[in-house]
């Protein structure tokens, strides 16, 4: 994929010709690190930062560099991005928490998995729709309400309806 070098950013303020690859290699090992020192997990860093470059790419306009540098800004766009991953990723550890095996890098049995994909399955389309994007594909609340074209508050009350109906289905006990 070929950018354009229409970025002129430099930590120092001063104008200087930098393509979004030029940015991502430069910044990638820091915003990495930070990262990975924060939540201990390699997977959840790397798509944190490449999300983040995604996020740059798409809202560059918002940036002023009159404000701050370029550092900052991509540093405060790759925080935000883990902490509204770390809690949706909470949020579901509490509601199904078989899923999650604390501190244990071992994947879930297939016959988990199957299980799970099979309660998944038994949920209406609209619903489903809902975990999915939510859990699978990491889209806020938001996003999931442009992509399925519904309110808001729509998204809301399927994802805690689904949710309700998974641990039924799931059996899990509070």
């Amino acid at each position: 994929m070929s950018l354009n070098k229409d970025f002129s950013y430099a930590d120092d303020g001063k104008h200087d010709e930098q393509s979004i690859e030029e940015l991502f290699v430069t910044y990638k090992p820091s915003i990495y690190q930070f990262v990975y020192r924060y939540c201990q997990d390699e997977q959840l860093s790397i798509d944190i930062v490449q999300d983040t470059f995604i996020r740059f790419h798409k809202y560059h306009e918002t940036f002023d560099e009159s404000k701050s540098s370029v550092k900052t800004f991509l540093f405060r766009m790759a925080y935000q991005i883990m902490i509204n991953r770390l809690k949706r990723r909470n949020r579901f550890k509490k509601l199904l928490p078989f899923l999650y095996q604390q501190n244990d890098q071992h994947e879930l049995p297939l016959e988990d998995k199957l299980t799970i994909q099979s309660a998944i399955q038994q949920l209406p389309d609209d619903q489903r729709a809902v975990i999915l994007l939510t859990y699978y594909h990491d889209q806020t609340q938001k996003e999931i309400s442009k992509i399925l074209e519904i309110p808001i508050g729509t998204v809301k009350s399927r994802l805690h309806t689904s949710l309700k109906k998974l641990k039924v289905l799931l059996e899990v006990k509070e």
